[in-house]
């Protein structure tokens, strides 16, 4: 089962489905690792594309890490109104759970405007939590 997290930003739909993948763990040596899939779904009226991402990733030790960067999953995916864009990576921590959050800068492609879209926080829920489900 998957967990659904969603934010909306100015008409643009951001969904957000962590998933715990204890094949690629290795729990008694502090390796804990999800993959997640992103949907963004274009429901404004204009046509726009996504520029960069900058993640907030903290473990369950209150440690925080930044990743920024271009694009996601080497795309800058462009959304024309009612376009959705799905992709999928993985986020390896040291503790059994966490906790993501971040933005998107995005452009308006007609006028060159940039703006920022809201990823949904969301839990990275390990071993125990995985269980219960």
């Amino acid at each position: 089962t998957w967990m659904i997290f969603e934010e909306t930003t100015g008409g643009i739909v951001v969904r957000a489905m962590p998933a715990y993948q204890a094949a690629r763990s290795v729990p008694h040596a502090d390796h804990y690792f999800w993959t997640y899939a992103i949907e963004i779904e274009n429901r404004s009226e204009e046509t726009v594309q996504l520029r960069a991402r900058r993640w907030r990733i903290t473990d369950a030790n209150g440690l925080v890490r930044e990743v920024a960067g271009p694009g996601v999953v080497g795309d800058t995916p462009i959304l024309s109104p009612g376009d959705t864009y799905r992709y999928t990576s993985g986020c390896p921590l040291e503790t059994p759970s966490g906790l993501m959050v971040g933005t998107y800068e995005m452009i308006d492609v007609k006028s060159g405007a940039r703006f920022e879209i809201a990823i949904p926080a969301f839990a990275l829920d390990g071993p125990s939590a995985a269980r219960m489900n």
